[in-house]
């Protein structure tokens, strides 16, 4: 055996039949803009991170007029504080049970609304 060639199997180079090399896809022009960080890719995020905070400090408000309202109504209205459900009083039946469907529904208003403006943005630069 010759000491020039390597013990084991011998390589074998493997080419593709297609001489054409795969095309990139396209890119619609806002999510280039986007991208590249242009001024128009700075004005589309600007206006997506605008409206989801509008969407934010309007779940946040609601959500905290609601439950900021619970002891407005305990001071306005006083048989309410010893009111009791099922023996439990009412202030301890909405702080520790009416609380949490409330926080919940916000939330999924949060969630459903966020995935709107997502897929309105995506729709909206995907078409430029």
């Amino acid at each position: 055996m010759s000491t020039n060639t390597p013990p084991g199997p011998r390589r074998v180079r493997v080419t593709s039949p297609r001489t054409s090399a795969a095309r990139r896809p396209t890119t619609p022009a806002g999510t280039r803009e986007i991208d590249e960080q242009t001024r128009l890719g700075q004005v589309y995020m600007n206006s997506l991170i605008q409206s989801q905070l509008r969407l934010t400090l309007a779940v946040i408000g609601g959500t905290a007029l609601i439950l900021g309202s619970i002891p407005l109504l305990f001071w306005l209205v006083p048989p309410t504080r010893t009111f009791a459900i099922f023996g439990l009083p009412l202030p301890w039946v909405i702080l520790g049970i009416v609380v949490y469907p409330v926080v919940y529904v916000a939330a999924r208003i949060y969630v459903r609304n966020a995935e709107r403006i997502e897929a309105e943005f995506t729709e909206f630069v995907g078409r430029q």
